[in-house]
């Protein structure tokens, strides 16, 4: 493991939960609310332009819409509105999750904890917004603004609560990723519903509820949070060459994890036209609304943490258990198993017929067994190797990851009107198989790379003391 050339600290006996810092808690119920409001706009978004908004009659009220499609057009040429939809949805998404980058910055200069309540405050505004058509880019903006101040510095947070070498850090993103799949699995159903019933405005609504709610949480345990740190405009000391060299390492795997959101990215976009077009969602006469499978995303992560977990801690008392970056080539082959799953449908489905429920039901199971394996790993990667001085500001970088998936997801979406579905499904299956493919090879040359600035802890803390007497950091 990476962790084995990092002292291990002593914990004194914890009366947390699960042997966790109390922290960790309130963060990830923070995340819980943040991905309630998330979740449910991915959930609806794609069904919404594609049944509603795009459509004459109510595409002409968006303020900005025309220079906006004119934009994207100029790069991808005429779209059909089904295109258009997976392009604008691929573009949402993929800059909720490039601006991290940005509000990781801003979070290492001004505070994390005064970056993550603004952010919230700008997702409540988004999601409110979208309950009119005129102001539908303005809530976009609202939304992917503050997305950006929360995501990367709520992680950096759950990073904060664990010192280096700290075994439970890794257990610790897994329970913090409890918050992600539970909101993920309550949003689609609870938006769903309200779509159906009250209308998409409602259920846009209801998301900004929740935000509210989070961050109401967030400001309540706000005692048990790591120290505020704050670097000072003034003081800079450059960073070390370990921290150089650690940092452009981290960045080459960015294209590399790429091509696993490529794949990932497509599940909340152009999944949901499949499901509408090819599922049969009914249940003893009823037909479940389309959204509701996204839920399976939410509650199979949940269901399959326990016996992971389970088997890894089997693996590590016989001495087999693989480190991060093999882990990470496991979720990228997991989950391209998943996707060829969709790709192979065909095989199930009577002839003019639909796919069986139970079939998209197994490719959830598969795929986030995969999703298990790679996402809470490559976080936990991150916030053990990144320097802590740019801890948050790293992590933004991580999310450029899904941010060139997302965007790439949009685009390859259009392929879906044009291609047999097979061939759509078994394109991504290889995309994210030659991620896999990819961590493997590279595997040991990354390890070394990562053990350097693994065994050169003294050189970062001599580093933060230089800016602790010279006045560089102030400690809340």
């Amino acid at each position: 493991m990476l962790d084995a050339a990092l002292p291990v600290p002593v914990h004194p006996p914890s009366r947390d939960l699960w042997g966790q810092p109390r922290g960790l808690v309130y963060l990830a119920a923070t995340e819980l609310w943040d991905r309630i409001s998330f979740h449910g706009m991915q959930a609806l978004l794609v069904l919404y332009m594609v049944g509603e908004l795009l459509l004459p009659g109510h595409v002409e009220r968006i303020a900005g819409f025309a220079a906006c499609r004119a934009a994207i057009e100029a790069v991808t040429g005429p779209l059909t509105t089904t295109a258009l939809a997976a392009q604008v949805f691929g573009l949402y998404v993929g800059l909720v999750y490039f601006t991290p980058i940005v509000g990781g910055a801003i979070g290492d200069r001004i505070g994390r904890r005064r970056t993550v309540t603004a952010g919230a405050l700008l997702m409540t505004v988004g999601h409110f917004a979208m309950a009119f058509d005129v102001s539908f880019l303005i809530a976009l903006a609202c939304l992917i603004l503050g997305a950006g101040a929360m995501r990367g510095n709520l992680e950096a947070q759950v990073g904060a609560l664990y010192g280096p070498g700290d075994r439970r850090r890794d257990d610790g993103f897994q329970l913090f990723y409890i918050g992600i799949n539970i909101g993920a699995f309550v949003a689609p159903i609870v938006c769903g519903a309200l779509g159906a019933v009250y209308g998409w405005h409602i259920a846009f609504g209801a998301a900004g509820v929740g935000m509210l709610i989070g961050l109401g949480i967030y400001l309540a345990g706000s005692r048990h949070l790591p120290a505020e740190t704050v670097r000072a405009a003034a003081a800079h000391v450059p960073l070390t060459p370990t921290e150089r060299r650690t940092i452009t390492v981290l960045a080459l795997l960015i294209p590399v994890l790429a091509l696993f959101w490529i794949a990932q990215s497509q599940v909340w976009n152009v999944y949901n036209l499949w499901v509408r077009d090819h599922v049969d969602l009914t249940v003893f006469g009823w037909t479940m609304p389309v959204p509701w499978l996204q839920a399976l995303d939410g509650i199979a992560p949940v269901v399959l943490m326990a016996p992971t977990m389970a088997w890894w801690r089997v693996q590590a008392r016989r001495g087999t258990e693989p480190d991060d970056l093999i882990k990470m080539a496991i979720g990228c082959l997991i989950f391209a198993g998943g996707t060829a799953w969709l790709a192979a449908a065909p095989l199930v489905t009577p002839a003019g017929g639909r796919v069986p429920l139970l079939w998209a039901v197994g490719f959830h199971l598969l795929s986030n067994e995969g999703w298990l394996f790679f996402v809470p790993i490559v976080m936990a990667l991150f916030t053990r190797a990144a320097p802590a001085r740019v801890a948050a500001t790293m992590l933004g970088v991580m999310t450029l990851a899904t941010f060139v998936g997302s965007v790439v997801s949009g685009r390859l979406g259009a392929l879906y009107e044009t291609w047999d579905a097979g061939q759509f499904w078994l394109l991504h299956a290889a995309i994210v198989g030659a991620g896999g493919g990819i961590f493997l090879v590279a595997a040991p040359w990354l390890r070394r790379e990562l053990a350097v600035a693994a065994s050169a802890p003294a050189m970062v803390d001599a580093a933060a003391g230089q800016l602790d007497l010279e006045g560089g950091e102030v400690v809340a």
